[in-house]
């Protein structure tokens, strides 16, 4: 089994160890030039290193067609340079791993090639959370994997765990907590609706989204960090000094493995799930092979390989799944989980920023 990174080394951190991208490229003539190879797209560092060895050997061995793996900047920087690319003919990938946010940037420039779903045997066991369309129907990005951010505590300072999302503005736990700093990547919109104003449907207005922000000011005295940088709440919670917060499900697995005293919970809300979809660049003169290619990954064996090897949670339906009981709970878990709104973050990013700046973190 593929060794899982330390527990220092956090999810955030290993996806955002990619190499420059003209330097991913360089190689020889003779392989691009093959029918049967494919530029696939992943996260750098361990995320790309366990795809490496895990996973696309495999792939090839059952299809013939070669993997290029091909480290790519987290955030957008990966949908800049696939954008400029496509608009000189060029894909630097052929299939990539884009995140929720990029996929739907992405739709509005058309740089995703749809989807034949007919060639994706199990494309209808996807969650539908986590299949991506155009506008007018056509499939842009088919879920490749998921983690979760989830309520996390220090055991020693609460031996029992944290049933709900609640206990983040319960009074007793002033400057006790370390939450995610962005709007859009904490998600504690998300979190809010769904805990006191029944969903997140609240969501869809500007005043609805203020009422959220309102209730989400009221837990600010209980904030003792707005961490952007990952690994500093992960010290302070395994330490106790910051003992309550949001972060990765996986990581603080990989954390209390190793002996520290901390756990993840999924509230009975439900942990917050993030993902990432394949998608295909339309300047991809290899459509066929890319669906191929994620035909294979979306198999109920490659899915349960994923769990085991690179810590991702399954993105199709867990009764198709051959993961233990115990293995599924490593990665997911069966409470219905908080999907964030990723079109408010496309739509309303420059409105929300300065909100969540003025009320929120200001």
């Amino acid at each position: 089994m593929t060794t899982r990174p330390p527990f220092s080394l956090n999810r955030r951190v290993l996806l955002a160890g990619a190499t420059a991208a003209g330097a991913s490229l360089a190689m020889p003539s003779i392989l691009r030039a093959q029918d049967k190879s494919l530029k696939v797209g992943v996260y750098g560092g361990y995320f790309k290193d366990s795809f490496d060895k895990s996973i696309f050997p495999e792939f090839t061995k059952a299809t013939g067609i070669a993997v290029e793996s091909v480290a790519e900047p987290t955030g957008e920087a990966w949908l800049v340079q696939l954008e400029q690319a496509a608009r000189a003919g060029m894909a630097p990938a052929d299939v990539s791993m884009m995140s929720q946010v990029a996929m739907r940037k992405g739709l509005a420039t058309e740089l995703w090639a749809p989807l034949d779903v007919s060639k994706i045997t199990r494309a209808g066991d996807v969650l539908p959370p986590f299949t991506v369309k155009y506008p007018n129907g056509d499939v842009a990005g088919i879920g490749a994997v998921a983690w979760y951010i989830n309520l996390v505590t220090n055991t020693d300072t609460y031996p029992e765990a944290p049933e709900s999302w609640a206990a983040f503005w319960d009074p007793a736990n002033k400057g006790k907590l370390g939450l995610l700093a962005l709007v859009s990547n904490s998600f504690l919109l998300e979190v809010t609706a769904t805990t006191f104003f029944g969903g997140t449907d609240i969501l869809s207005t500007e005043e609805g989204i203020l009422k959220v922000m309102d209730k989400l000011a009221e837990l600010k005295p209980n904030v003792q960090l707005w961490y952007r940088d990952e690994a500093q709440f992960e010290q302070a919670l395994k330490s106790g000094e910051i003992p309550m917060g949001q972060y990765y499900h996986d990581v603080t697995g990989l954390a209390a493995a190793d002996g520290f005293p901390v756990r993840s919970t999924f509230p009975k809300e439900g942990g917050i799930s993030d993902s990432g979809c394949w998608a295909v660049s339309k300047a991809s003169e290899k459509l066929d092979l890319a669906l191929t290619f994620i035909d294979y990954m979306t198999q109920p064996e490659i899915q349960s390989i994923l769990a085991r090897k690179v810590g991702t949670a399954p993105v199709i339906k867990r009764e198709l799944l051959d993961l233990t009981d115990e293995e599924f709970a490593a990665v997911s878990s069966e409470i219905p989980p908080i999907v964030p709104r990723y079109d408010l973050y496309v739509e309303k990013a420059d409105w929300l920023n300065q909100k969540w700046t003025e009320l929120i973190v200001g």
